[in-house]
Parts: C-alpha cells; sequence; structure tokens
C-alpha cells in the first residue's frame, strides 16, 4: 500500500485529498500545515511521497524538499502549485523534487501522479515543466559543469531515451517506442542519471533543457 504524507497551508485542502487518496486505496500517514513540520513529518513517518504545497509559512516546500532530499529519506516529493508559472516550482526540482502537479488536476490525475512518483518514475504537468524550465533555463547553478559538455558522457541511445523522459514517457512507454524491454529502459535510465550526476528524470529533463539539447 502506497504511503503518503500531506504538506498544505490549507486545512480544506489536505482534508480534500486524504479523502481522495483514502478512497483509492492509499494509506494517508500524516498532514503538515508547514515546511518544517512536513520534514520532521517525513523524518518520523518515511512515507512513500510527500504531497508538499509551494508556499507555506515559517519554512516554505522548497526548502522542506531540499532538507528531505539532502537527508537521505526515502519519501520522494511531488510538488503541488496553484499556477502554472508559479517562480517558486523550478527551484524545487533543482531541490530535488520527483514531480510536479496542479491543484486543479483533477482526482485521478492526482491518484495517478502519486503511483507513478511512488513507483520510481517522474511526473509533471507539460505546462509546468515545458514553461517553467524555459523561464528559468538561464538561470543554471553556481560551479556547474558545462550541460552540454556533461550531456556530451551519454551514448546515442542514452540521449534518445532522455528526449522521450522529456515527454514524460513512462518506462512502458518508451520501451514501446524504441521497441525494447522495460528492464533495459531502466537501465538506460539508471546510467544517464550517473554519468550525469542527478538524482532522477526530472533533473535530468532540466539539464536538457540547460544544454539546448530538447
Amino acid at each position: 500500500m502506497t504511503r503518503v504524507a500531506l504538506a498544505d497551508d490549507q486545512a480544506l485542502v489536505r482534508s480534500g485529498f486524504w479523502l481522495i487518496l483514502e478512497l483509492a486505496g492509499m494509506d494517508v500517514v500524516g498532514e503538515a500545515a508547514y515546511g518544517r513540520a512536513a520534514v520532521e513529518l517525513a523524518r518520523e513517518a518515511q512515507p512513500d511521497v510527500v504531497l508538499m504545497d509551494v508556499r507555506m509559512l515559517e519554512m516554505d516546500g522548497i526548502e522542506a524538499t531540499r532538507r528531505i532530499a539532502r537527508a537521505g529519506l526515502p519519501s520522494r516529493v511531488l510538488v503541488l502549485t496553484t499556477f502554472d508559472l508559479d517562480e517558486y516550482v523550478y527551484e524545487a526540482l533543482r531541490a530535488g523534487a520527483s514531480g510536479f502537479l496542479l491543484k486543479d488536476a483533477g482526482r485521478e490525475r492526482l491518484v495517478d501522479a502519486v503511483r507513478t512518483v511512488a513507483a520510481g518514475d517522474a511526473l509533471f504537468a507539460p505546462s509546468v515543466l515545458a514553461r517553467l524550465v524555459a523561464h528559468h533555463v538561464r538561470r543554471p547553478p553556481a560551479g556547474a559543469a558545462p550541460p552540454r559538455g556533461r550531456l556530451a558522457d551519454l551514448s546515442d541511445r542514452e540521449a534518445e531515451v532522455l528526449r522521450l523522459v522529456r515527454r514524460s514517457l513512462s518506462n512502458a512507454e518508451i520501451a514501446d517506442e524504441l521497441v525494447i524491454s522495460t528492464a533495459t529502459v531502466k537501465t538506460h535510465v539508471r546510467h544517464l542519471l550517473q554519468k550525469l550526476g542527478l538524482r532522477d528524470r526530472v533533473q535530468a529533463v532540466a539539464l536538457a533543457y540547460e544544454s539546448g539539447l530538447l
């Protein structure tokens, strides 16, 4: 059973998500109204997924996401945002978020997103990634290696897989597209992440945008 923690400063939003996820057969292990409380909840309950709002008091969702990632916790963070041009969401990607979802995405999309992220795949609303990354693409982190130079280490097949990851395709969909096995896709994804020194698929897509590859 997928275990989920909720972090949002609006009680009504948390209640709604709690009901939706429980009806879908998931175990909601707790809720937090502030970023600092979300980090503590992740430490104590170690859920599979933390649904993380961006704008919260005391500590925002970006810093909370960063602390969860740096602590090496098994929880993956799915960032929730009201606006697909929220200027803070891209920073959450750099902080280690595993996906992005608009709050008005709908019940089925929310459940599918949580399951996808819990399974280890990245999930993001295309409008969030495409528009936000394009908007912030000229702001690489200080001291980072030149993006295009890092991508040059990828094999042709790994670069091809990265292009398909950018299209939000799952491992199974990439396997169908390239006529290879899902296990082979996972191997290619793992290798390209290792070569690029990245945590997950979302960060790989951001790097590909910054390099001009995509």
